[in-house]
């Protein structure tokens, strides 16, 4: 059965670029018909945070992703010792003592040698009594995958063919020195345990990918299939890691983003297929096809999302939003036509409330010193509300017939008059739903 999981660490809030990964991996168990797991990376207790646990399951469900089972890492330390031990003593992991300054120091040197500046194992090489003195001076050292120098080759389902040499890596560093362990072995025992088929994630994780293969078969087991989306940058291509604060999903949510809208642009975005709007997430996920996309950083746009918002508002059938409209106090007589005018002119819901304070209380008359007179007199002739679907046209004509006014020297200062804008719903529209008699 096709596994995938989506493994966010519950440190801050999920972003733009958190989403693309959670949704690739959600559709291709979905459309496999197979399962999709929530992993909690939550080893680091002193990041992690229960309320970004809860963000994230608030930021998928909103979305309508939905997971088949969610597994905590925090709990599941007791298998990572274990396989912490199976390294042990296949001679594959050993501990380290350097501080950090000292191998930044190490890098630097090899550098200037012009040699890769990977760790020198030099460890490798302390006698139990050197360590035993070590831990005596510097406390637990952090414990070392070593690699086989050997090439590490797989088959990417984005990236195709790739090969990384084992040699020009630095032996992985799996257990800090406070007995924290990292993503690295991890995601490796969780990935095997539960079965996971297909990983999808960002390509800076290919080295990774490199050194997790090499873990697994220590251990004994085969790996998943691998693939690497791209990067996102910013529209003119720059870096988006500084932006990722301001694009998190639940700061899209309250600015008035529709789901989806975003899961149209995301499930596109980077791929041969063209970015459209699409009307259900089961339509997205048959036709998502992994091998569109490609290995070029791709350029992420907030404002690519007001559009879709707003086609995807104007498709909305009144009956998903008669709750929404009544609580905002539109007459129920009036509620289905307020929605038929007012979709077509907003671009979030967010703009609902101020077309009905328009209707209900009139707009600012937005009037030139020219056209006050005749203003004047067009208001002197329309009666009071209500109005009905003839009113504008009957009420204009008088107005003509009297001021001698055509085209746009009689309409449009009506329009600004009535509702203070330049553009906006058909007037014969706006009429019906006014319910006070226009004045300056």
């Amino acid at each position: 059965m096709t596994t995938t999981r989506f493994a966010p660490s519950p440190t801050g809030y999920l972003h733009v670029g958190n989403l693309r990964t959670a949704l690739f991996n959600y559709m291709i168990a979905r459309k496999a018909g197979g399962t999709f797991i929530l992993r909690i990376d939550d080893t680091d207790p002193e990041r992690s945070k229960p309320e970004y646990v809860d963000a994230i399951q608030e930021d998928l469900s909103w979305l309508g992703i939905t997971w088949d089972r969610i597994e905590f890492q925090s709990k599941r330390l007791d298998r990572y010792a274990e396989a912490a031990d199976a390294l042990r003593a296949a001679g594959r992991f050993y501990e380290a003592f350097e501080t950090p300054t000292e191998l930044d120091l190490k890098r630097k040197k090899q550098l200037n040698m012009g040699k890769p500046p990977v760790y020198d194992r030099a460890a490798l090489a302390l006698s139990e009594d050197e360590k035993a003195a070590l831990r005596a001076e510097r406390g637990q050292g952090v414990w070392r995958f070593k690699l086989d120098h050997e090439r590490i080759a797989w088959t990417d389902g984005i990236l195709g063919d790739l090969s990384i040499d084992a040699a020009s890596v630095s032996d992985p560093v799996l257990i800090r020195g406070d007995g924290q362990v990292l993503y690295t072995i991890a995601s490796v025992v969780d990935d095997t345990e539960m079965g996971v088929t297909h990983v999808v994630r960002g390509s800076d994780h290919v080295t990774n990918t490199a050194t997790q293969i090499q873990i697994m078969a220590a251990l004994g087991h085969g790996h998943p299939e691998f693939a690497h989306h791209s990067l996102l940058t910013g529209p003119q291509g720059e870096a988006l890691s500084k932006r990722l604060g301001t694009l998190a999903l639940r700061d899209l949510r309250a600015d008035g983003i529709e789901p989806m809208a975003l899961l149209s642009l995301m499930a596109r975005l980077g791929s041969s297929q063209p970015v459209e709007l699409v009307d259900s997430l089961d339509a997205l996920i048959e036709g998502f096809d992994l091998s569109s996309f490609g290995s070029a950083p791709t350029k992420f746009d907030r404002d690519d999302l007001l559009p879709l918002t707003a086609r995807f508002l104007h498709g909305v059938p009144f009956a998903e939003m008669a709750d929404e409209i009544a609580a905002l106090g539109v007459p129920a007589d009036l509620a289905e036509t307020f929605w038929e005018v007012a979709r077509a002119n907003i671009t979030t819901r967010s703009d609902l409330p101020g077309w009905w304070h328009l209707f209900r209380d009139g707009g600012a008359p937005k009037v030139a010193e020219e056209d006050r007179d005749f203003v004047a007199d067009a208001f002197a002739r329309l009666p009071e509300p209500p109005y009905g679907p003839d009113t504008w046209s009957s009420w204009t004509a008088e107005v003509k017939a009297a001021s001698g006014r055509k085209g746009k020297g009689l309409f449009m200062p009506l329009r600004r008059a009535v509702t203070g804008l330049d553009r906006g719903p058909e007037m014969a529209d706006v009429m019906r739903l006014l319910q006070k008699k226009p004045t300056l």
